[in-house]
């Protein structure tokens, strides 16, 4: 039958090598595949379907330089993958046997134990005998530490297949964001790279593992993998499996556009993942060496892996052009690493007179020409008011009995702690004025989105609330327009250090934004056990991380792909803060188990992405135009898409309104699945319900706060910054000002910040 499309221009910067050992790796998966039972007479393959599929080609490219043994210990553990993967399509999802599917799945950990001497229950099927036979062969001679993340990889890849099965069974299509999400589990390459760690002799070491630089390594890495997958294996998925879970096939149903076009745009968010991948490497990785004090041993094992997870992604693509298992026009035909192939192949296929056009285009795609649109955003540029097109309301808005209170003790408090006054890292002049303060009203923001909080507790919220805002302001007039990433580092550094275990702190606070935290730190702490303490300062944590991070991109000037961006926003809207803190507030009862699954989680950043999006949509004047920053949705869309502002604030109001759809789907269809899974009683149950109900206000108080409040309004902007008109001016800039006509269906009228959209109800 015909390809749906045409395979897009590649990015493909290295060169992809074979393994010399790969007949060796052939004959071994052979032998070991017919040994677990996985061959003939398991009713998912034979020989000749193992053969076709070529994995030892697979794991022979992406592993090019470790010796046989090693190489068909990895080739072993390709096969069992893949070998799950079509039996649980056989068993499961063909028969849409959700409770057979999960109690397959949950024996499956048992035959990866961390601990020596090790245990395993007796195997009663090829799956679970080549997992024990893998892991025995595996882990020895491996730290804890690399146990323990492995087989985490493994069971997430294992349990989300049951996600995957849900989709199906409902007929539902995941949203962009929630189809990154889950395809790190299902789609595997987190556990991928595990194992480049083990088969480079690379062990990347505890004290960095879990580290940004890492995080972002090991997550562009798998998407990129995965996007790569989706390409080729789109017609096999949707035509013959029933698969949902496919990028081509999420874009195409999101921004309603052809299966092409949808292809192209997967495309480019792969080449955008293979750069950020690329610009951490070069960037953030010799710091990171420097402030954890890596010796060289142990930074040459990071750099091994970072060349493993390089090797992969040349080798999979190499890989993807010749195995029968996907949509590549039949396969490479003359067996070379570098030969001339069907679209998509690594050589440019270079023609003469008139062949220019598709030539430059697939240069520009293997070069990453295109990377040099990364760093053109030009700063305060003029962009008029935001526009935000009408949002559906989450729910019921209510504000809290206490609101007067709340906006009293706002104001009291950010005058005390030195918030008006001018600062000594913000060239003499305040963050803030009185009027600013005033205008911006987080005291409304905070009874509207916590409106079940006493008095006592919504005033020290609010104060987390007004001091998590004058913090981003402040990172951005101290360290973000300086380009000052030493000094960014240096001010987390010590507000993280207020927080430390202990009586007193190790440093004085010496401005207004350390004065702050140390006030709210002291108050808080007081009332939380150790536990709770941990996790708000994890959350402060995140939110450190995220400004310092932001002032990082700022100081390379280049604007951040989509999905680092969606990732570091989380971090500084202060949404974790909405999701965690206020239930240490109340003393709120959830399982521990329920708020680690991965349900919940889903649930939360849901409610944090939709809240992020709605202040891009609010704040991007204020932000573009004012501000000089890039750190928008609405803007990265622009750049993303090559799009005019109104057509990316539309699909930023998709996106959002997709978020919420989904928060609706994991309550109503997922949570009770949850709450039976964990045999919760009445409780419990209520414990999360009252969960839900809270995360609701605050998605319902959020959206109707940024209606009402000041902080956005071009008159309050241009009273705060001056009134000079910001950006170019004169005859021939028009094109700057102007925000072209949208091309995204399903427009929508726009309401200005600060308009007043609902009366608010009183909580009483």
């Amino acid at each position: 039958m015909p390809q749906p499309f045409e395979l897009p221009a590649f990015y493909l910067p290295y060169p992809a090598r074979l393994n010399p050992r790969l007949e060796e790796a052939r004959e071994h998966s052979r032998q070991w595949a017919r040994q677990m039972g996985m061959l003939e007479g398991s009713g998912i393959w034979e020989q000749r379907d193992l053969d076709a599929h070529d994995y030892p080609l697979l794991c022979a490219y992406t592993h090019p330089d470790c010796d046989g043994p090693e190489l068909s210990l990895i080739t072993d553990w390709y096969v069992w993958v893949f070998f799950f993967d079509d039996h649980f399509l056989e068993t499961f999802k063909r028969t849409q046997d959700r409770a057979g599917g999960k109690a397959y799945l949950d024996r499956l950990p048992a035959f990866m134990p961390l601990n020596l001497p090790f245990s395993m229950p007796e195997p009663r099927n090829p799956v679970e005998a080549g997992l024990a036979d893998l892991w025995l062969r595996t882990v020895p001679g491996t730290s804890r530490e690399w146990r323990e993340r492995f087989a985490l990889s493994t069971e997430h890849l294992l349990d989300e297949s049951i996600w995957e099965l849900s989709n199906i069974d409902i007929g539902r299509i995941p949203n962009p964001v929630e189809y990154i999400e889950m395809r790190r589990k299902v789609g595997g390459a987190p556990w991928s790279a595990g194992l480049v760690e083990h088969a480079a002799g690379a062990e990347v070491p505890a004290s960095v593992a879990g580290t940004r630089p890492l995080r972002v390594l090991r997550d562009a890495f798998s998407d990129a993998v995965h996007l790569r997958n989706d390409l080729f294996s789109y017609q096999r998925e949707t035509e013959e499996e029933g698969e949902l879970s496919n990028g081509v096939l999420v874009l195409e149903t999101f921004l309603d556009i052809s299966t092409q076009e949808a292809a192209d745009r997967v495309n480019d968010l792969l080449t955008s993942r293979l750069q950020q991948f690329e610009d951490t490497a070069l960037t953030e990785l010799p710091p990171l060496f420097a402030d954890h004090g890596l010796g060289p041993e142990e930074a040459a094992r990071v750099l091994a892996y970072v060349k493993g997870l390089q090797d992969w992604q040349s080798g999979g693509h190499e890989w993807h052009l010749r195995s029968s298992r996907y949509m590549n026009g039949g396969g490479m035909n003359d067996g070379g690493v570098n030969g001339f192939g069907p679209q998509g192949s690594s050589v440019l296929p270079l023609g003469g007179l008139g062949t220019s056009a598709m030539d430059l285009e697939r240069l520009g795609a293997a070069t990453g020409a295109q990377r040099v649109r990364n760093f053109s955003f030009v700063p305060h540029r003029r962009t008029g008011p935001s526009l935000v097109p009408a949002l559906r309301s989450p729910g019921e808005v209510r504000a809290s009995p206490h609101l007067a209170q709340a906006r009293q003790a706002s104001l009291e408090w950010a005058e005390r702690m030195g918030m008006l006054a001018p600062g000594p890292r913000t060239g003499g002049r305040p963050v803030w004025s009185e009027r600013t303060l005033a205008r911006a009203d987080f005291g409304l923001l905070g009874a509207l989105t916590l409106p079940d909080l006493g008095a006592e507790q919504l005033a020290a919220a609010v104060g987390f609330i007004t001091w998590g805002c004058y913090g981003d302001d402040h990172f951005d007039a101290a360290y973000g327009q300086p380009r000052d990433l030493a000094g960014a580092k240096l001010a987390a550094a010590r507000l993280l250090a207020l927080t430390a275990p202990g009586q007193a702190a190790p440093v004085a606070p010496a401005d207004a934004l350390e004065r702050g935290l140390a006030d709210l730190w002291s108050r808080l702490a007081e009332h939380l056990p150790p536990a709770a303490q941990d996790t708000v300062r994890g959350v402060l944590t995140d939110l450190l991380e995220g400004w310092v991070t932001e002032v990082a991109n700022l100081a390379h000037h280049r604007i951040p792909d989509p999905v680092d961006f969606l990732e570091v926003r989380r971090q500084t809207v202060g949404g974790e803060f909405f999701t965690t803190i206020p239930g240490l507030l109340r003393g709120e009862a959830l399982p521990p188990e329920v708020r680690a699954s991965g349900t919940m989680r889903a649930v939360e950043l849901a409610a944090v992405d939709h809240s992020a999006l709605v202040n891009d949509l609010y704040s991007y004047q204020r932000e573009i135009e004012f501000e000089g920053d890039f750190h928008n949705s609405a803007l990265v869309a622009e750049h993303f898409f090559d799009c005019g502002y109104r057509e990316a604030a539309h699909v930023v109001a998709d996106l959002a309104e997709a978020r919420l759809d989904q928060f609706e789907h994991l309550v109503a269809a997922e949570l009770p699945v949850l709450c039976e899974d964990f045999r919760l009683g009445a409780a419990a149950r209520q414990a999360v319900d009252e969960h839900v109900r809270h995360l609701r206000a605050f998605l319902a108080g959020n959206l109707d706060w940024h209606g009402r409040s000041g902080r956005f309004t071009e008159a309050e902007l241009r009273r705060h910054h001056g009134h000079e008109l910001r950006g170019p001016t004169g005859l021939g800039t028009l094109a700057t000002r102007l925000p072209l006509p949208a091309r995204w269906p399903g427009g929508r009228p726009h309401r200005a910040p600060g308009a007043a959209t609902r009366p608010v109800r009183d909580a009483r």
